[in-house]
């Protein structure tokens, strides 16, 4: 199997913390050298190991931003 490669080009943000130190995080991320995209996941607190996660194109952000702000107040979790 090939090697994966990373690297965090800009970090946007911490969205939470587990007891453990990971913390899973909003940032941009180049995979094996291609254009950055979007990414969620858990981070070990050295950024050396990762969980699954997810990575979005720009126009995939867009959309996932547009839909978090159409949902109805009755759809929130509060």
């Amino acid at each position: 199997m090939a090697e994966i490669t990373f690297e965090i080009t800009k970090e946007l943000g911490v969205i939470s913390e587990n007891a453990k130190g990971w913390t899973r995080e909003l940032n941009l991320v180049s995979w094996n050298e291609r254009d950055p995209k979007y990414d969620i996941r858990d981070w070990s607190p050295d950024h050396t190991r990762m969980s699954k996660g997810i990575s979005l194109s720009e126009e995939e952000m867009l959309k996932l931003v547009e839909l978090f702000n159409a949902r109805d107040e009755e759809d929130s979790f509060e």
